[in-house]
């Protein structure tokens, strides 16, 4: 049986973590609201920031890092120079 809320079918259909990361084509990226504290887990080349700061990183649609910043602005202009479109994850 089934234990899923939404079914599956052609108005909700599933989609694999391999189809949403060609998600855009290589154009499509997001950026995320993030603590200094996850800082090392997604950039351990970062240099060692105090904590308790808000960040934002910029992702690729495959989830792979591109860069940190601290303000959304920087991210989305980073995106732009870079040709893709950001997109905002909650």
């Amino acid at each position: 049986m089934n234990n899923e809320t939404t079914p599956r079918n052609a108005t909700n259909p599933a989609i694999t973590q391999e189809a949403l990361a060609h998600l855009g084509d290589g154009r499509l990226a997001y950026v995320k609201a993030i603590r200094s504290e996850d800082l090392p887990a997604l950039f351990p080349q970062a240099p060692q920031v105090e904590p308790g700061l808000q960040l934002f990183a910029l992702h690729a649609a495959d989830g792979t890092p591109i860069m940190i910043t601290d303000s959304r602005e920087a991210a989305v202009a980073n995106a732009w120079s870079h040709e893709l479109e950001a997109v905002s994850v909650h």
